[in-house]
């Protein structure tokens, strides 16, 4: 690899105005989308495209599809030493939502790479066709399903210590009022 992926950041009087990862390609693109998104959806992105270059070590054009997986297989092992485990699922690793979202970032990465036509293809596999008419209007299956959770229900000894650690009148009107 001829680059090692570094986000840098320059803010102006507060505000974000510029990303960099320090490939010309990817600082165009992270200028495209920043031009679209709020701050924090265009540090995520950049984020994101950090770490995947990183796992990777490959230049945007030299990224094949076995490299998407390999990192998203990374992306899914659990890291020595974490003792977190997601509520939803009971597991260890990134999040479903999380892995979407990166490979959201790295699709529409390699979409802007095919218009530019630095690469032939997208290199993010979309999973299998969806079947049916209507599905088809709507495009590919995701390859990564996100669980739909549901919100879970509070004990009453956990809304009463809820309650207690919170500091204003306006908090607990609020949260009694949702109850």
């Amino acid at each position: 690899m001829t680059w090692t992926p570094t986000l840098t950041r320059r803010v102006d009087d507060g505000r974000l105005v510029e990303l960099s990862l320090g490939n010309r390609l990817v600082d165009e693109y992270l200028a495209f989308v920043g031009a679209r998104l709020r701050p924090n959806s265009w540090l995520a992105v950049a984020y994101d495209l950090k770490v995947f270059f990183t796992v990777v070590g490959k230049d945007p054009a030299e990224v094949a599809v076995h490299d998407v997986l390999a990192c998203l297989a990374d992306q899914r092992r659990p890291r020595r030493g974490e003792r977190v485990q997601r509520l939803e699922d009971g597991e260890r690793g990134l999040s479903a939502r999380t892995l979407r979202r990166r490979l959201s970032s790295l699709s529409g990465l390699f979409d802007y790479l095919q218009i530019r036509e630095v690469v032939e293809r997208n290199p993010v596999p979309r999973g299998p066709l969806a079947r049916g008419r209507r599905d088809q209007r709507r495009g590919r299956a995701p390859l990564i399903r996100t669980p739909r959770t549901l919100p879970r229900v509070l004990l009453p000894a956990e809304v009463d210590s809820f309650l207690v650690a919170l500091r204003r009148h306006r908090d607990r009107a609020m949260v009694l009022a949702m109850l």
